[in-house]
């Protein structure tokens, strides 16, 4: 995901929007004022359509909200960290730190998506039924809201990674083969079927004349297919991942620097004479935390001279660590959950290396071209 804005904190979850957000919004409330509500009330004032549009436009995403909410708060249940649900284009994701490590885990963190929306849609279908005699207004804003619910149930439920259908076809794969990676192989092949069948039905639409609505579907089959690719990848990396240790990926060849260094003695002696874009800093054997490029470009170049290393590092206290025999799924996780570019390797409080994110790449690189 690109840079987004946190618009709330629900459950220790923050609420982002992304950018790409802003255009499914405007889309979904032109379509309904423009379209939609004049078809079914041509009587209707433009100002009461837009007015509708919008607000039924927001009920909805508050519904897709409700739904990642869903996935999330199932996920904390079950001992998973949650740390954000974007609301993009093509709807909202939950970003989980880790996957499940057991299928009746993934099985009810995706079932419960689909199910959540559709009891939105019995809800506003209930609403609907006490209101449709009293305002049309609100009575065509509620059938809607139960209607699109339903729908967006029902397409969460296509069998096809990493569709929640997918999650729970995948679940039960898992369940039966004992194998993950194969569970994921098979669902996201699913996908990957379903999004062509996607495509030729957007290519066919565009020749029946529904040029919007064709091009639209044949970009939804575009994103199914590449998410479901993309999604096995990851099982297959975190798979190699698990085979391999802290101790073999990280690097011994580091250069600590004492924390009494100034800003400038670092860059003229160490950043601009080394490739190293982060260094270990410690006094007399014992770390004291890591500085990093970023850290120092945040210091005025006037004050460098005079602005100590200790000053700008991160603390040891606050910084990401990993054991010598943690996997390198672990250190992938940490790497990118904290988005840290290095982590030290500590045991029985010494360092003994340092763990770049460069480090794993190379290592799958390698593997990858060696064809493990």
């Amino acid at each position: 995901m690109r840079a987004s804005w946190r618009i709330a904190r629900i459950m220790g979850i923050d609420i982002n929007i992304d950018p790409s957000w802003l255009i499914i919004f405007a889309l979904v409330s032109w379509t309904l004022a423009g379209y939609y509500f004049p078809r079914q009330f041509p009587d209707w004032s433009a100002s009461l359509n837009w007015l509708l549009g919008v607000v039924t436009a927001l009920l909805f995403f508050a519904s897709v909200l409700a739904h990642e909410l869903a996935h999330s708060i199932v996920a904390k249940w079950q001992g998973e960290e949650v740390r954000s649900i974007t609301l993009f284009l093509l709807g909202g994701v939950a970003q989980i730190t880790e996957e499940p490590d057991k299928p009746s885990k993934e099985f009810f963190m995706a079932v419960v998506g689909p199910l959540s929306s559709i009891a939105i849609g019995i809800v506003f279908f209930i609403i609907w039924l006490l209101v449709r005699d009293v305002s049309q207004p609100l009575g065509a804003l509620t059938q809607y809201l139960a209607i699109i619910n339903v729908v967006l149930a029902v397409f969460n439920l296509i069998p096809g990674f990493p569709m929640d259908g997918g999650r729970v076809l995948r679940a039960l794969l898992w369940k039966t083969t004992g194998n993950l990676q194969k569970a994921t192989r098979i669902a996201s092949t699913t996908g990957q079927v379903i999004a062509f069948l996607f495509i030729i039905g957007g290519i066919v639409q565009i020749f029946s004349g529904l040029i919007f609505s064709g091009i639209w579907i044949i970009f939804i089959g575009w994103f199914l297919h590449n998410a479901a690719t993309v999604g096995y990848r990851q099982v297959v990396m975190k798979e190699m991942l698990r085979e391999v240790r802290a101790k073999d990926l990280m690097s011994t060849d580091f250069e600590t620097i004492p924390s009494n260094l100034s800003i400038q003695q670092l860059i003229d002696e160490y950043i601009l004479k080394r490739r190293d874009r982060a260094f270990l800093v410690a006094d007399r054997g014992k770390l004291k935390g890591i500085i990093c490029l970023e850290n120092v470009k945040a210091v005025p170049p006037e004050k460098r001279s005079t602005t100590l290393v200790g000053e700008m590092m991160t603390p040891k206290e606050k910084l990401e660590v990993v054991s010598p025999e943690d996997d390198g799924q672990k250190v992938l996780t940490r790497l990118t959950v904290k988005n840290v570019g290095q982590l030290p390797v500590m045991e029985n409080d010494k360092v003994k290396g340092i763990l770049c994110r460069s480090d794993v790449l190379h290592h799958l690189q390698v593997r990858q071209e060696l064809g493990v």
